[in-house]
């Protein structure tokens, strides 16, 4: 099988999209797991806020992760034979890709940063809990808008089948 340019494009698109919304994800739970370690260390039992405030920046990843699954199964990469992509759809695949990795990345980062922040807090004052998940929540709707603009994208250069 010879993967033509519209198909590889596709595939890079579909790298992008998990390659930098993973990296913002692997950064943002290391941050926030970072100062878990230290709200435990601390106090014995913070071990379970800790955990929620690392695990958040998980989502990310996730987000990444379908759009690269519907861009390859939209081309036939995966579950299929592969279909014929013009260079235009290809492109917009790479866009797509990019629209939730860049989003992901920084909104990854971010929500590691007001996660460790928070719980670094919850140590402090236990009542700060609701408070810091709220705050490290609102980092989350910038990859949400990626995930929302790769979809459109996606659905424009009809690689959902639509």
């Amino acid at each position: 099988m010879v993967l033509e340019i519209g198909a590889a494009l596709v595939a890079i698109g579909a790298g992008v999209a998990i390659g930098f919304a993973g990296l913002g994800s692997g950064l943002g739970q290391g941050i926030a797991a970072a100062g878990g370690v230290g709200a435990v260390a601390e106090d014995k039992g913070m071990f379970a806020q800790g955990l929620i405030f690392a695990v958040l920046a998980e989502t990310q990843a996730i987000y990444g992760l379908l759009i690269a699954i519907l861009l390859m199964l939209g081309a036939g990469l995966i579950g299929g034979t592969p279909k014929p992509i013009s260079v235009a759809a290809g492109l917009a695949a790479v866009g797509a890709g990019a629209a939730i990795g860049f989003a992901g990345l920084g909104s990854g980062i971010g929500q590691g940063i007001t996660g460790a922040s928070s719980v670094g807090a919850v140590v402090e004052d236990k009542d700060m809990f609701a408070q810091g998940l709220i705050f490290a929540v609102l980092s989350e709707t910038q990859a949400i808008y990626g995930l929302l603009v790769a979809i459109l994208i996606m659905l424009g250069a009809s690689l959902l089948g639509a």
